[in-house]
């Protein structure tokens, strides 16, 4: 597995809606892509935003980082949405789970 986490701060102003259809699309492009697995985004009450993504492999992640779509969408971030932002991501993370459904 390979984790991708995203924490960001939006501009304030931005234009809400176009972010939030060009947001849509990319998470639907996202989820066709090879070696996809899942994502889930968190808003704090202070504003900050922290999206996680999971893959199957880092040339998963490097594959849709080159996506043409996808690279068209990050520079529109950089220059209309995100007031700040910082990417983390690392191969092999250490997994400790809990379920209280399983025996």
């Amino acid at each position: 597995m390979y984790l991708v986490v995203f924490r960001n701060r939006k501009r304030p102003g931005l234009d809400a809606a176009a972010y939030a259809a060009d947001a849509k699309r990319m998470e639907e492009l996202a989820r066709s892509q090879p070696g996809f697995l899942s994502f889930k985004s968190y808003q704090a009450e202070d504003g900050e935003v922290v999206a996680i993504s999971e893959w199957a492999s880092e040339a998963a992640v490097h594959a849709w980082g080159r996506h043409g779509e996808h690279a068209a969408i990050q520079q529109r971030g950089r220059d209309e949405y995100y007031e700040e932002y910082t990417l983390f991501s690392c191969a092999s993370p250490r997994v400790r789970s809990f379920d209280r459904s399983e025996p």
